[in-house]
């Protein structure tokens, strides 16, 4: 897969299959519209194509709290951040990926002026996919009509993806982040196609969870601007060495421990005994077990900590039945 960043680097095809979006989260939806996007580029033997904006422009343009630095209930967080995404975008076999800088200025494009300079005379364009709520340019002025208008005019086609729905909800990036700040990582999964996953190098900590009985690792994420499930205790997977291990992840505060309120990430892995300090962990989310609290002892944690322990394995057996 080819990634460019600027139309000085983009080997125009006028043969090209496009897509435009921010694409985060790369859900069930969004898969749709990429799926069709690489069928049709090699039915005709041409490439496929995703333009698509970094950093999200939603930072850019309206102040936001990144989730995992504060507990905020409307703090914004990226499903997917660019590394995570151009992986989904590989292996769901694109051919080029054009990154455009996000900013203040390009976000004053017109949409006109947008679709004339990258997708016709930057990229060239046969054909170009969307979904059924597409909008683009300065403000969000344009919509699939005016799509459709520009098709005719530079001489492409426009393939437009119907909804797609899950239990009878129609799957968009704000439902899933409205399920992950409810803690509901199960939900989000269904809509996204897989577990949502959150990664990091896994940091010395003061090893207050080995003294406890569970050691736990304490995961500094690898991109501040991640949205983190809500504060709580849940059922979770980690590949260590090939092998793919059960665990509890833990997001919160620690309120037994801190009155400080600084989140934290830490994962107790079962049926692992080795040192993982300095190791990148990726963390899939597999369901809520519950809420974080503050207890009155840490013998009364503990007790806890075992429910959580018994009530993961049960939820991790029955997901791999599902």
């Amino acid at each position: 897969m080819i990634i460019v960043r600027s139309l000085a680097e983009i080997q125009r095809n006028p043969a090209s299959v496009v897509t435009v979006g921010t694409f985060d989260g790369v859900h069930v939806a969004h898969q749709k519209i990429i799926g069709e996007v690489v069928k049709k580029a090699r039915r005709s033997g041409s490439r496929s194509v995703i333009l698509t904006f970094d950093p999200h422009p939603r930072h850019v343009l309206f102040h936001t709290v990144r989730s995992n630095q504060a507990h905020e209930e409307y703090a914004f967080g990226v499903l997917t951040p660019m590394k995570e995404k151009l992986c989904i975008f590989e292996a769901m076999g694109v051919d080029c990926v054009f990154i455009i800088p996000f900013t203040k200025e390009f976000a004053g494009t017109s949409f006109r002026d947008f679709y004339r300079s990258y997708i016709v005379d930057g990229i060239g364009v046969a054909e170009v996919v969307e979904g059924y709520d597409h909008s683009f340019g300065k403000n969000r002025e344009a919509g699939l009509q005016q799509l459709r208008d520009l098709g005719e005019e530079f001489g492409f086609t426009v393939d437009v993806e119907e909804p797609v729905s899950v239990n009878g909800t129609v799957v968009s990036s704000s439902r899933i982040r409205t399920a992950l700040y409810a803690g509901d990582v199960a939900g989000a999964a269904k809509m996204l196609g897989r577990p949502y996953v959150i990664g990091g190098i896994v940091q010395r900590g003061d090893q207050r969870g080995r003294s406890l009985g569970f050691p736990t690792a304490n995961i500094e994420i690898d991109d501040q601007d991640k949205l983190l499930p809500a504060n709580g205790v849940y059922a979770a997977r980690t590949t260590i060495g090939g092998v793919s291990h059960g665990a509890l992840l833990s997001i919160g505060v620690l309120p037994t421990f801190f009155d400080v309120h600084v989140r934290q990430c830490e994962v107790h892995v079962f049926d692992f005994d080795g040192d993982l300090y300095g190791a990148t962990l990726t963390i899939e989310c597999v369901g809520r077990i519950r809420d974080e609290r503050k207890f009155a002892s840490v013998p009364e944690l503990i007790k806890e900590m075992e429910k959580d322990s018994y009530k993961g394995k049960i939820l991790l057996s029955q997901s791999h039945l599902s």
